[in-house]
């Protein structure tokens, strides 16, 4: 039994990121996606998706593929350039974050 609770834990560890994502960072740092994601994460305009409550390793893996230009988008992958892991992790974090 402690073999496998060890082994739990040990997943769940590694499974874990290296740092702690920083909400208010994250807040801080998201006006500039207000303007089309709304101030709470939720959109105004049908076309531009709600941020507000999505998990956050889907919103990591949304804004590396744009500034890898894996997802391709004339929006987004300026908006995604200039963002540092750091940054990524904490505008993810915020937005789901939020209901």
């Amino acid at each position: 039994m402690k073999k496998m609770t060890l082994a739990i834990a040990t997943a769940a560890m590694m499974a874990a990121p290296a740092f702690a994502a920083d909400v208010a960072a994250g807040k801080a740092k998201s006006g500039m996606c207000a303007a089309c994601h709304g101030a709470a994460g939720i959109s105004a305009v049908p076309m531009y998706p709600n941020l507000a409550g999505q998990k956050e390793a889907y919103l990591v893996k949304q804004l590396k593929d744009f500034k890898s230009g894996s997802r391709k988008d004339p929006v987004m992958a300026p908006m995604a350039m200039p963002l540092s892991d750091a940054d990524i992790a904490n505008i993810s974090a915020y937005y789901a974050s939020l209901k």
